[in-house]
């Protein structure tokens, strides 16, 4: 069992969101881990009326879902990276997920149900960690023009 597990709040769509991730994060079977919708319990006469709580795995890691009415609103202060290997998981990602395109940028989108995340090349990483000053700063200047990112030209940058 995992020591921490990520924890959603929606209003009424807490099983249609973790269907929808486990068939975002299912498809590409070249990715270690499982992403299947474990549990869906529904609660009665909550304050907010029936509440469904959903378990569900994605790649291998747990998360928690709850229906629990309009109290709370995702916000761009929380977010998850997903960390691709090759330019096609970042498009896979990113034409799965950005659904609202005034949020688009440096790599961050939202999803329909208000979610922010963060489509990364792993290889921006290693730039970012092993480059020089002068490598880093190129491929910074690059990535802030970006709304999806490209590995080609994050690799141009980075190699002047």
């Amino acid at each position: 069992m995992q020591k921490i597990t990520p924890h959603l709040w929606f209003d009424k769509q807490a099983k249609e969101a973790a269907e929808y991730y486990v068939s975002v994060f299912g498809d590409l079977p070249a990715q270690a881990g499982g992403s299947k919708v474990t549990s869906v319990q529904t609660i009665h006469d909550t304050p907010s009326g029936d509440a469904d709580i959903v378990t569900f795995t994605l790649r291998g890691q747990d998360f928690m879902a709850i229906s629990g009415g309009p109290l709370f609103k995702f916000t761009e202060a929380i977010s998850f990276i997903v960390n691709c290997d090759t330019q096609e998981e970042v498009d896979h990602f990113w034409s799965k997920l950005s659904a609202v395109p005034e949020s688009e940028q440096c790599g961050w989108c939202k999803d329909k149900f208000g979610l922010s995340w963060q489509i990364v090349p792993s290889a921006m990483g290693e730039m970012m960690s092993k480059g020089t000053p002068e490598q880093m700063g190129r491929v910074t200047q690059a990535f802030l023009k970006m709304k999806k990112f490209d590995i080609a030209a994050l690799r141009a940058a980075y190699e002047g």
